[in-house]
């Protein structure tokens, strides 16, 4: 190697070894092998090919050069110093203002001197924290660039784009202390926003929301109407969850004349038509997943939807499935009885209720089961009997082929409903972690207005809005910071909803109604390899009890505080917050739990509902952690992406922390990972994207165990069957 370059090596050395593992000599060793060059991506490459369960720390060493090159380019495009790592804030956000990247509002209502105030909070030693994998996505997904996709932004400055964005309508009075507070939750990586909060805030286009939930009615006017709102939402950025058991089966009347009606399907394959056209500017398809009831006529046609094979005609690969599922058909699963399929449309004209709009309120008994006994004994009904079994055996087939369809247990989730004097549930968003009430929107009528213009009038229904954010466990929990990071990430996630850009105004409104938030989790497996606590003990089940009460109790806090300060949620008022029935079905009666009952009677909260606990794959390997509350796929292992396949270990894997990561997913007893989720269900007023992780020779027998120990357990919502036969997408639109 000539002079120079050995001389170059030794000054990287200097500071990318700095407080690691690695040597400085090693370093020099590793990446001048066979080479003479010192490019960086060529020493990134070298430095990722030492990665394994005994040197992890060369993941950080990639990092730290990965970084050096971010750096050099931002200085080049921006005109700065290339020795330094930053440059001038606010001539950034100048910069990229003038080239249609930033909004405005960050000029029109931050001064230079609170610009100013904010460039000195940041802290370039802060980007050290990020692994490659993490530094990678972040710099490839998340900072922004200009229109020909030159860096400009660096991770510090994302995070306080971030910060300064939720906090522009706080009183100025406190505004630049909240701006700090945020900016300290998320450059310490204590937390994570969703993907398009960390995506679009600060920038002119894009929303901030990640899911979004339709009821659609069983009309016309309303499948094309939910179609449209759907594209538009999808257009923006958002994942989207739809109920379609109001609509009439396949054989149902129309206008009297019988046999008309092709069905759901249809309907839904034009949904998948949808997600496949109306993508996000080209970088990833929409992604939609559609709802029906298990006792709908067309129940079996819409499990069989990705299957892959069978009449191609009946089937759309590129939606998502779930099945709304009563107490009464697991019970009639166990006891190996009978079930009935109806068709909704006829249950309406015949009966003179919608059979959907009820739910079993006591476990065992409910006005759900009372109108079904009905339905099945009516002889003026048409139905058809099925072996519950059989139904449950297609759910499993297709899940173990294709990963869905997701599992929502009504009664559960409209039991544990924190307002169901506003109306009730019936079914969950793309990732299976938000409930909240749900209505579908009417169409009223038609007018023309004097001028000519053409009005069309509509009463909204509840359209679901998901604004998610996570806590980074594996760093919050260790460095006790639960506290004020909560209260500061509640603000920010309060804040979205009245800083959002929706498409549709049902989203607003309801947006506006409920003040919903999904506080949630990940670094569970991260957090129990540093605790020592393994996954299939008793301790680690009541350590997800303690540890997501506390998470409760502070969410809960942090809500009533705002609401002193900012006011109440609209429909506070005859909900289980007001009436303090939350507190008592879930049984918190020490001192603390009902100090916070009383203050919450008295002050109201700010959020109609508070936490949720979502998918996280990207954004937990932005964080350097473990995704949710799902264990790692194995202690080392390859991350693959549509961009890049990189070597991963688990997070701060050593001789300490090896032996709780050996056990990982498709090993581990998966009867624990349902009463650990049980545990902390307890404490979420929402759901949980919960995974299965089982071999592709598991029994259906085993399978048909853990489903009924889930249920019986009070999971509200089950996500995919993963197997190793299956190869499921991943969904990014939750994370957080």
């Amino acid at each position: 190697m000539t002079t120079a370059v050995n001389d170059e090596l030794a000054q990287l050395a200097e500071h990318v070894t700095e407080g690691l593992s690695i040597t400085r000599e090693a370093f020099i060793e590793n990446v001048s092998k066979k080479t003479n060059t010192v490019g960086n991506d060529h020493m990134i490459k070298r430095a990722l090919e030492n990665i394994d369960e005994a040197n992890p720390d060369w993941t950080f060493v990639a990092s730290r050069l990965y970084l050096q090159n971010l750096y050099k380019k931002a200085a080049a495009n921006r005109g700065f110093d290339k020795n330094e790592k930053y440059g001038d804030f606010y001539e950034l956000i100048s910069m990229l203002t003038d080239k249609g990247i930033y909004s405005d509002h960050l000029l029109t209502t931050y001064s230079k001197q609170e610009v100013d105030y904010f460039a000195e909070l940041i802290e370039p030693k802060r980007d050290l924290l990020f692994n490659y994998l993490g530094i990678y996505t972040m710099a490839t997904r998340y900072l922004a660039a200009d229109h020909d996709n030159n860096t400009f932004e660096l991770p510090q400055e994302r995070w306080m784009i971030i910060a300064m964005h939720l906090m522009q309508k706080e009183d100025r009075q406190y505004r630049s202390q909240y701006v700090a507070e945020a900016y300290w939750a998320l450059s310490n990586l204590y937390m994570t926003v969703a993907t398009p909060t960390l995506t679009n805030a600060g920038k002119t286009h894009g929303q901030l929301s990640s899911c979004f939930i339709d009821t659609v009615d069983d009309s016309l006017q309303s499948i094309y109407d939910s179609n449209t709102d759907i594209a538009r939402l999808s257009k923006n950025g958002g994942g989207i969850g739809v109920y379609m058991g109001k609509i009439r089966s396949r054989g149902s009347s129309i206008k009297g004349f019988k046999g008309m009606s092709s069905g759901v399907v249809p309907w839904i394959k034009q949904l998948n038509n949808t997600a496949v056209s109306v993508d996000q500017l080209g970088t990833r398809k929409g992604a939609i997943a559609v709802y029906l009831d298990i006792w709908h006529a067309d129940i079996e046609a819409f499990l069989d939807l990705k299957l892959n094979n069978g009449d191609e005609r009946l089937r759309a690969h590129d939606i998502f499935t779930g099945v709304s599922v009563p107490d009464y058909f697991m019970e009639q699963v166990e006891k190996r009885g009978d079930w009935y399929l109806f068709d909704p449309h006829e249950v309406r004209e015949v009966m003179g209720y919608s059979l959907e709009d009820f739910y079993d309120e006591t476990s065992g008994d409910g006005s759900w089961r009372e109108r079904y006994l009905e339905c099945v004994e009516s002889d003026k009904l048409s139905k058809r009997a099925v072996p519950a079994i059989d139904l449950m055996k297609r759910i499993m087939k297709s899940q173990l082929e294709a990963g869905t369809p997701f599992m929502f247990y009504r009664d559960e989730v409209n039991r544990q409903n924190t307002n169901p004097h506003e109306g009730m549930i019936y079914c969950s968003n793309l990732c299976t972690e938000i409930t909240q009430n749900q209505s579908p929107t009417e169409f009223l009528e038609e007018m023309t207005e004097a001028d000519g213009t053409l009005v069309k009038k509509y009463k909204p229904g509840d359209y679901v809005v998901c604004n998610l954010s996570s806590i980074n466990l594996g760093r919050a929990v260790p460095e006790q910071v639960l506290e004020r990071l909560i209260n500061i990430q509640v603000r920010m996630l309060d804040n979205v909803i009245d800083i959002n850009t929706l498409p549709l105004k049902q989203t607003q409104l309801t947006n506006q109604k409920y003040r919903a938030i999904g506080l949630g989790t990940f670094g569970w497996h991260h957090l129990l390899a540093k605790e020592n606590i393994a996954w299939e003990s008793e301790a680690a089940v009541d350590f997800a009890d303690e540890l997501y009460e506390k998470i409760a109790y502070l969410t809960i806090k942090a809500s009533m505080e705002l609401s002193v300060e900012k006011g109440s949620y609209p429909a506070f008022s005859g909900s289980k917050w007001q009436k303090g029935r939350y507190f008592t079905d879930k049984g918190y009666t020490d001192a603390n739990w009902s100090a916070l009952q009383r203050e919450v009677t008295e002050n109201g909260i700010r959020n109609g509902y508070l936490m949720a606990v979502a998918p996280n794959s990207s954004t937990s390997m932005i964080a350097g952690s473990t995704a949710s509350i799902d264990p790692v796929f194995k202690p080392f292992y390859f991350e693959e992406k549509k961009d890049f396949k990189i070597a991963v270990t688990a997070p701060e894997l050593d001789h300490n922390t090896y032996e709780v990561y050996r056990r990982s997913a498709y090993i581990l007893d998966q009867r624990w990972s349902v009463r650990q989720n049980a545990a902390r269900q307890k404490h979420i007023d929402q759901s949980i994207s919960f995974n299965f992780y089982v071999p592709n020779t598991i029994k259906a027998s085993v399978l048909l165990e853990l489903h009924l120990q889930a249920w019986k357990e009070g999971l509200k919502t089950t996500y995919y069957v993963r197997s190793t036969a299956n190869d499921v997408e991943e969904c990014e639109w939750c994370e957080s």
